[in-house]
């Protein structure tokens, strides 16, 4: 809305125009706005070239309406625009609307549930939370692995896991792989996660059938029979199981208008008015039709299953039938998929509040719905098995360390809470270096192992934690001073290094004749 508004205000000219002998400065012809808005919404790529001129009149009605324009006398609030010569003007006043705040704490982290904690037991903020030292001897033990060493250890037991605990995760996983296609700081902006169910999302994955279409546990809300055959009926023309072949003309426009009107008395789209902020936020990733994809699949996930039964046979249809060439024309001015667009976009998305891009954005929404539909409403497999993955290692059996303390094993904490980056490096810093220089230390002191043992060790104490050995061993003199050469024996002087010489051949005399 804004980005159109501001769009609009900028390229609309202003100029002066006459009107019944009276000149007003900086105003245009209602004709002149629907030129500029058209072509406007036409290079934008949340709207695009199928935006027709009648669509964009009825936005500037809109607009009429919510004083983003007003008439030259200063009357606005009734969406009496016309495509004429009528002269408009910008108010004074700025029409845009509040932007939602942003939270103040940077990126938002999606809470793991903590399945140990009981729904009515005492408040959070008075549960003690034990703090676990770190001795050098635990660390010795955790780290061996890097400096060479694997010391004895035992299967101790594995965590049992509730349903509801496994929907939770889903839940919580799903969401802020949603948050990070989305490229969002936080998902309260566009969605109330309370009002995401954790069982819908598992039924959506799991309760499905061959066709990869959910299935339903409650038969009482599932599509009347007689509306499975319309649209089967349509989808599959002229090859229909269900019914015998009509014979009289115009057979198939009543079957559609059937179930336009079913569809259309429903009270709540199909996208539901909760997730409608969810899906109008995946226009602006449709310039990268992967990532689109893939947060529609994940946005679809969320819908209660018989909605999203009902999304995924009526999306197939739509996509059948505009695709088949067999079936007769069920309109004379419009193309059959423009039809499947504009009869439906409104029961697959709309709000609860009348918004004034409602219609525009539905369409956009709904014609990449009708192009991706085969993997839009599958699955994604790769979040199934990520997910999965998790549960598994979860349930998966601890190990211990013989002889480790009985804090080895770490607990899962009762409750967290959010800090600073700066307190957070600090704490990394303090928590960690302390006892990896114990363990340093106590290689540099171990004589029991041989010095070819301890450089190995060091090299790959050296490689695992490069800045802890630094501060051990600040220069290449520290570290050779560790290793000190051995006094080299100087070889016995030989005797016969003293004798003299071999002297040249001196001629003394003249051997010539």
């Amino acid at each position: 809305w804004n980005e159109i508004i501001e769009l609009f205000r900028a390229g609309m000219p202003l100029r002066k125009h006459r009107c019944r002998f009276k000149s007003y400065e900086r105003c245009f012809k209602a004709s002149e706005a629907v030129d500029c808005l058209h072509e406007l919404l036409g290079s934008n790529q949340n709207f695009g070239p199928e935006v027709t001129r009648d669509q964009t009149v009825k936005l500037l009605k809109k607009f009429l309406k919510n004083h983003v324009i007003e008439d030259i006398k200063g009357r606005w609030g009734k969406e009496d625009f016309e495509d004429d010569g009528h002269l408009y003007r910008f108010p004074p006043s700025s029409p845009l609307k509040s932007y939602p705040k942003k939270p103040s704490c940077g990126k938002e982290v999606i809470k793991f549930p903590d399945w140990n904690e009981s729904k009515a037991g005492p408040s959070q903020e008075h549960i003690p939370v034990k703090s676990v030292v770190m001795n050098s001897e635990m660390w010795y033990k955790r780290h061996s692995i890097a400096i060479g060493e694997v010391p004895a250890c035992k299967l101790v037991f594995h965590r049992e896991l509730t349903p509801t605990n496994i929907e939770e995760i889903w839940k919580s996983m799903t969401l802020s792989r949603l948050q990070k296609v989305l490229g969002l700081d936080s998902l309260d902006e566009v969605l109330d996660t309370k009002l995401v169910n954790s069982k819908h999302i598992v039924q959506n994955v799991y309760n499905v059938n061959k066709q990869g279409i959910v299935t339903l546990d409650d038969k009482s809300k599932e599509l009347p029979h007689w509306i499975l055959s319309a649209m089967k009926c349509l989808a599959n023309w002229p090859s229909c199981s269900d019914l015998k072949q009509p014979t009289y003309s115009g057979f198939e426009r009543d079957v559609f208008k059937t179930i336009v009107d079913y569809f259309g008395q429903m009270k709540e789209p199909l996208l539901t008015f909760h997730f409608f902020d969810i899906f109008v936020s995946v226009l602006g990733l449709l310039q990268k039709p992967s990532k689109a994809v893939e947060a529609l699949q994940i946005s679809c996930l969320l819908l209660p299953p018989e909605n999203r039964k009902r999304l995924q046979l009526l999306v197939r249809m739509m996509a059948r039938i505009s695709l088949n060439q067999d079936l007769p024309p069920l309109s004379e001015s419009v193309r059959t998929r423009s039809l499947m667009v504009q009869a439906f976009s409104r029961c697959i998305l709309c709000s609860k509040d009348e918004i004034d891009l409602d219609e525009l954005l539905a369409a956009k929404l709904v014609s990449f719905l009708m192009d991706n539909y085969q993997e839009i409403l599958s699955v994604p497999s790769a979040l199934k098995s990520s997910i999965e993955d998790h549960v598994v290692h979860l349930q998966r059996v601890q190990i211990k360390y013989a002889g480790a303390d009985s804090d080895a094993t770490l607990p899962p904490p009762s409750f967290c809470q959010q800090i600073a980056t700066g307190e957070f490096e600090y704490q990394r810093a303090i928590d960690s270096q302390e006892p990896l220089a114990a363990l340093l230390e106590k290689i540099v002191m171990n004589k029991e192992i041989s010095v070819k043992d301890k450089k190995k060790k060091l090299k790959q104490f050296q490689k695992s934690y490069p800045e802890v050995y630094r501060v051990r061993f600040p220069s290449p003199e520290t570290e050779a001073m560790l290793f000190p050469e051995k006094t080299k024996r100087t070889p016995p002087i030989l005797m016969w290094a003293f004798k003299k010489p071999f002297q040249p051949f001196h001629r003394t005399r003249s051997f010539r004749m």
